[in-house]
């Protein structure tokens, strides 16, 4: 009972939820900063006109799963896929990197996206992959370290990649970003949230120096 009693004193202390606003406060200042700072450094290397896009040997696929949680099509998948078939119809890239998460045998997003990408008429000898793609960051700086390519585009929709590119960017990485067709705002609004929060968490990433899971 004692402990009840001192709880609800503590929560009605004026002083506490005075220092958990400045608190809430801060944080979302900073959320609101490292947004900022993203799509700052990377707005002049994005692209949405295919015609003006530079070609590049390859394009680095970001992958995501096919279908949402209720079964439905992920029309995120559907519109990276279209970009990356765009692409090499135009000649702008010659093979396709599709990085993404393989954590179980069930779940193979690099598969998934391959014979999407089959389906549509890319050769399988112009399709790359690397199943260790488990966050963007390993999709990105693995395409460096573990396949080699220090150039290439990145494919997804315009608020993953400018997260993308800011990582490439922070690995000596020369990328430019072609935007796929983004979804509604209501579609999105999770990912979007999600998005915030990642691009905060990238810049404890870069500070403490994260790596790859798997570097080879």
């Amino acid at each position: 009972m004692k402990k009840i009693k001192f709880l609800f004193k503590f929560f009605r202390n004026k002083y506490f939820w005075r220092g958990t606003a400045l608190i809430s406060v801060w944080l979302l200042l900073v959320i609101i900063a490292c947004n900022v700072q993203v799509t700052k450094e990377t707005k002049k290397l994005l692209y949405n006109d295919i015609a003006a896009v530079p070609s590049h040997k390859v394009g680095l696929l970001l992958g995501t799963n096919p279908y949402l949680k209720n079964g439905n099509p992920n029309k995120y998948f559907t519109y990276r896929i279209e970009a990356a078939v765009a692409l090499y119809e135009a000649g702008k890239i010659e093979y396709i990197l599709v990085s993404g998460d393989n954590h179980t045998r069930g779940y193979n997003e690099p598969e998934e996206m391959k014979q999407a990408l089959i389906g549509k008429g890319i050769p399988e000898k112009r399709i790359i992959l690397d199943y260790a793609g488990f966050r963007t960051l390993d999709s990105v700086v693995r395409a460096k370290d573990v396949f080699g390519y220090e150039q290439f585009i990145i494919i997804s929709q315009q608020f993953h990649n400018e997260r993308a590119l800011f990582l490439a960017r922070h690995n000596n990485i020369e990328a430019v970003g072609f935007n796929a067709e983004d979804v509604t705002a209501y579609y999105g609004l999770k990912t979007r949230i999600r998005e915030y929060l990642a691009r905060t968490k990238l810049f404890l990433d870069l500070q403490w120096g994260v790596k790859p899971k798997f570097r080879n």
